[in-house]
């Protein structure tokens, strides 16, 4: 009967003791855990950073190559591409009709019974007329490579900036 005795709430509290030194008992008996750094993780940290620091240069340069390959292989399309084009440029001029054309353009050639026009700028008028006048009599009274001369003069100077 001695233990009804006790209030519910006096029961409770010897057991809360009771827990209580049992696990004060467990911890003693157990090491205590060392927060410090053990030479095996110190090594390994050690081998991790010189693997970053040795692998950090060559990967660097792997990258770096990768780009110059790319580089390299989008310039070798690009001479490939010009390579075509000027296939396709040599295969027209093996064309005769295409050599008459270019010819017919640029060069203002005319084929036999072919009349050849062409076009001059509009006659100035003026003073710029008078002027023209005064310079084309005074052209048909000099020798004729002095206005060859001076015409190749007029020319460069009338030519655009870049030409």
């Amino acid at each position: 009967m001695g233990a009804d005795r006790f209030s519910t709430s006096a029961r409770l509290k010897a057991i809360g003791q009771e827990a209580q030194a049992r696990v004060y008992r467990a911890a003693a008996r157990r090491p205590a855990r060392r927060n410090k750094l053990t030479g095996r993780a110190a090594l390994l940290a050690l081998v991790l950073c010189a693997l970053v620091v040795a692998l950090a240069y060559p990967t660097r340069q792997y990258i770096a190559q990768r780009s110059d390959i790319a580089d390299q292989r989008r310039e070798a399309q690009k001479s490939r591409q010009k390579v075509e084009q000027l296939r396709e440029e040599k295969a027209r001029w093996q064309d005769p009709q295409y050599v008459k054309t270019q010819a017919r353009e640029h060069l203002h050639f005319v084929m036999p019974g072919e009349t050849g026009y062409n076009v001059a700028a509009p006659a100035p008028t003026g003073d710029a007329a008078a002027e023209h006048r005064a310079t084309s009599e005074a052209a048909a009274h000099r020798p004729w490579y002095d206005n060859l001369w001076d015409n190749v003069d007029h020319a460069d100077a009338a030519a655009p900036p870049g030409h």
